[in-house]
């Protein structure tokens, strides 16, 4: 199995005969900022799953949608919010039949998609998480699920936010993921560590990528040092550029 982060929170992962792309985004989309990941030339042969997990610039990017002219197994897995109606397709181009290939998702619901099983989580931002069964993998991608904790906004909100990303936890606690996307934020500065050492502590996943982290992959080691158990360490991948590649035998 093939991994490769791409940029921000999107991840390409290869299987033998499935390709799963998270919440790519082109690397100009968002100002001030200019991301690198480019999708590489991928098997036209491959089931090819294309996920949003929600509308936000840095998660969502309609000219995926051009991926179909060159890859005719591809099929589009997007959060609802990210919905667009046949007519506002046609006005940016894209073919009639386009919508036969997108799955727009809902929090709290299961999809068999082609040859794989889609389970999502409400997150605690916007849209959804996403929990992938594929050729026996199971693929958890967080989306902006987070345990978000802002200074200056209040224990009623930030309250809210542990709340609801606890309780999306313990819908997944005693299962076992072979990936998982996890977010970890340096805008949240000390309390960037609340949520994937939540994450770490009480689900099981063999290989646990932090993610959205705004090209700034200091704090990976940063937390990695805060520990001493080896099996955190052992689980924790360490990202250091875009269109970085890892390789696993699982």
């Amino acid at each position: 199995m093939k991994v490769t982060f791409l940029h921000h929170s999107s991840f390409l992962v290869e299987l033998e005969h499935t390709i799963l792309l998270f919440d790519y985004f082109a690397g100009d989309r968002l100002k001030g900022l200019h991301f690198t990941g480019t999708i590489p030339q991928l098997s036209t042969q491959k089931d090819f799953y294309v996920f949003a997990s929600h509308k936000h610039q840095d998660h969502f990017d309609m000219d995926n949608l051009k991926l179909a002219e060159q890859y005719p197994k591809v099929r589009f897995v997007f959060s609802k919010d990210c919905k667009m109606s046949r007519n506002f397709l046609a006005k940016h181009g894209y073919p009639a039949d386009i919508t036969e290939k997108i799955t727009y998702t809902a929090p709290e619901k299961t999809y068999e998609i082609g040859e794989v099983i889609v389970r999502t989580l409400m997150s605690t931002d916007a849209g959804v998480a996403f929990c992938v069964q594929a050729e026996g993998r199971h693929i958890y991608h967080a989306g902006d699920l987070h345990w978000w904790y802002w200074e200056g906004v209040g224990d009623l909100i930030n309250g809210r936010m542990e709340r609801g990303f606890k309780r999306e936890m313990r819908k997944i606690e005693g299962e076992h993921f072979d990936l998982a996307f996890v977010p970890l934020d340096p805008r949240q500065e000390k309390d960037a560590f609340k949520g994937i050492g939540y994450f770490m502590q009480h689900i099981d996943a063999g290989h646990v990528f932090p993610m959205h982290m705004w090209q700034d992959y200091s704090l990976i080691e940063t937390y990695k040092k805060r520990t001493d158990n080896d099996y955190f360490l052992s689980r924790i991948v360490t990202i250091t550029k875009e269109n970085e590649e890892f390789f696993f035998s699982l």
